[in-house]
Order: C-alpha cells, then structure tokens, then sequence
C-alpha cells in the first residue's frame, strides 16, 4: 500500500502534476456555432493565494496549418507548479485560414486573458507570449506590428522558441508559395503580404523585450531567419542574448515535456526581470 502510495505521488508529481488545476475549452471568440468557436486551455496553480500570478500564453506551432493546443498541457502544468498561469490557446489553421486571420485570433486571446485571467488568479498586468515554431512567428508578429492590437503594453515579454516565419518576405521571394504545405493560402501570392507577415520589419523601440531560443541544428531557414532577426533587434534591445541548444526542432519544444527542464528555470527568470 505504502509503495503505491509513492508510486502515485512520483508520478502525480512528475507527469500529471497534481500541483494544478485545468480549465478545458473556454472560449475566447464566438462563433456561428458552438463547434466553430476558438477556445483555450488554461492552467492555474491549485494552491489558493491572494497573489496574482503572472501569465504565459503560450501557441502551439505546427508550420500553420496542423497542430493542437491539447498536446500541450504538460506545459501548462508544470508553469503552473512554479506559480505561473498559462493559458494554451486555439487558431484556426491553413487552409482555412491565412497568417492574417490567425494572428487577429491571437490578438483577441490576449485580449481575453488580459480581461478575464485575474477569474484565474493571474495578473493581468504580467502577461508573456510564448511560442514554437509557427506560434513564435505568429506572437513575434502581433508583438511587433501595429496592426494587430492598439496598444502592446499588455505584453511584457515574447519567448520565442525555434521560431519561424520571422521574415517570411526574404524566404518567399526565394521560395514562392505553392500548394505544398497550404502555403498558397497561409502567404497568399501577394509579396506585400509576405512583408506584412514578417515581424523582422516591424522591431522597433515600441517592441516588447524578446527572450530567443534557437537549436543549432534546426532547419536552415529558421537558423537564418533567427539570425538577421536578432541582428535587427539588437539595434533595439542590444543586450538581448539567445540561448543555443544543441537540438534538433522538434526537441526544442518537447524537453518542456520533462519539469526538471532548466528551461522553465530560464523562462521564469526572464519574467521575474520583465514584470511590474
């Protein structure tokens, strides 16, 4: 009885970490039907504290048109055992939506957790965007271009993870959309789209602070892009410092999978630094 007891609480611990509590599905943008609106996961401490927490909202990627906020809940919960609120939203995908539509969908997540995520102990005043992949581009892209929110303020900082799509324009032109991928739909065929869609062209002093990883051996599109990204930004934040792992694309977003990760260490640190 004894050891399955233990058993339980290592596994409770590790994989399911009963440390918190799970809020599945919650819509953040009405549709027609109930079937067609967006919704998000989110993942609170269990433990009841006065304290706001402060927020991750972390996107999925999936190259823009597959993947599935409930893949990663293990990322919620072990945010929200060190006291951190996140919330894992969904967007539509290509083909049945373009980078535009997605990322105004984005843009409305955030301002529903701005407006509701104190219901779930997170303060509203210390909200991170975090993304891989196609989700770094798409949170890079409404953190920096205008068109996307009023105001960025409410964002404190972007963690980006083996980012994509971060000058799209560049690689288009190069490597003109075609229908492998749904690339034709995500960028259109409209090279003033492909700038639009590149967050490289909007950095400026308005932009929020960036904390980047990159894996050294990712695709060499995200390499380079990563590259002149960060160029660019320095003229902005010079003293932004990304972190290189020895890592493969894929494995720069499931060792968040395992709690003992130094990264949460690393991410946590960049939020204690960044709110109010």
């Amino acid at each position: 009885m004894k050891l399955n007891y233990l058993l339980y609480i290592f596994v409770c611990a590790t994989f399911f970490n009963c440390a918190s509590r799970k809020f599945k599905n919650v819509p953040y943008a009405l549709g027609v039907t109930k079937t067609d609106s967006l919704t998000l996961n989110i993942f609170e401490p269990r433990k009841a504290s006065e304290a706001k927490k402060p927020v991750v909202i972390f996107l999925h990627g999936g190259n823009w048109n597959a993947g599935n906020k409930n893949i990663y809940g293990f990322l919620g919960r072990n945010f929200a055992k060190r006291d951190v609120v996140t919330v894992i939203p969904s967007y539509t995908l290509s083909p049945e939506a373009n980078f535009d539509t997605m990322a105004q969908q984005i843009a409305e997540a955030l301002q529903w957790t701005t407006a509701h995520i104190a219901d779930y102990g997170g303060d509203p005043n210390a909200i991170f965007l975090m993304g891989h992949s196609a989700g770094g581009h798409l949170i890079a892209l409404i953190s920096t271009n205008p068109k996307y929110l009023a105001s960025r303020t409410a964002i404190k900082g972007v963690i980006l993870d083996d980012a994509a799509g971060l000058d799209m324009f560049s690689y288009l032109q190069e490597h003109p959309p075609q229908s492998d991928n749904d690339y034709a739909t995500t960028w259109t065929q409209d090279p003033k789209q492909w700038k639009a869609a590149s967050p490289i062209y909007f950095l400026s002093t308005d932009a929020p602070p960036f904390f980047i990883y990159v894996g050294t051996k990712t695709y060499a599109s995200i390499a380079s892009q990563n590259a002149s990204f960060l160029e660019k930004l320095r003229e902005f934040q010079p003293e932004v410092t990304p972190k290189y792992l020895k890592k493969k694309h894929v494995p720069m977003i499931t060792q968040f999978f395992w709690p003992w990760s130094e990264r949460y260490g690393e991410v946590l640190n960049f939020i204690k630094q960044n709110k109010p």
